[in-house]
């Protein structure tokens, strides 16, 4: 895992405005969101919903204002998580959004970019499901980006 500074689940796609927390996980495979969704499933009042690319991410996003963080991908169809994440940073109410970025890009200038572009860690794929919950528990509760 590599980082700047240092619930309930859901059925796929589904969004209650009345729920008060919520993590989105953009990710085409179903195998790697449901591993990502079981380590966070120890979170209280905390709910883990998932889509399937980086533009109904994106979509998810800019209408549901409980989501307070995202775990994306980066190699998806539609809109990968590079832009999903320059999107983010660029639009006002979404730039201190928590991400996390997740890969099995091996070019080894992935990790530097993907904070460049400003997401809050990055992990390799195969990553530990426990070191990503701890570093989202740690964006959330720090509650924005720095």
């Amino acid at each position: 895992m590599i980082a700047k500074k240092s619930g309930k689940m859901r059925a796929k796609g589904s969004f209650d405005r009345d729920m008060p927390r919520l993590v989105l996980i953009a990710d085409d495979s179903d195998q790697l969101a449901a591993t990502i969704e079981i380590a966070l499933s120890g979170f209280p009042e905390l709910e883990v919903v998932s889509v399937s690319d980086g533009a109904r991410a994106y979509q998810c996003l800019s209408r549901d204002t409980s989501v307070c963080a995202l775990v994306t991908d980066l190699n998806m169809p539609r809109m990968d998580g590079f832009e999903l994440i320059e999107r983010l940073r660029s639009n006002d109410r979404l730039s201190r959004l928590p991400v996390i970025a997740v890969s099995g890009d091996t070019d080894p200038r992935t990790p530097s970019r993907v904070l460049a572009l400003g997401a809050d860690a990055y992990f390799a794929k195969p990553f530990s499901p426990a070191e990503l919950r701890d570093t989202l528990a740690r964006l959330i509760g720090r509650g924005a980006r720095e």
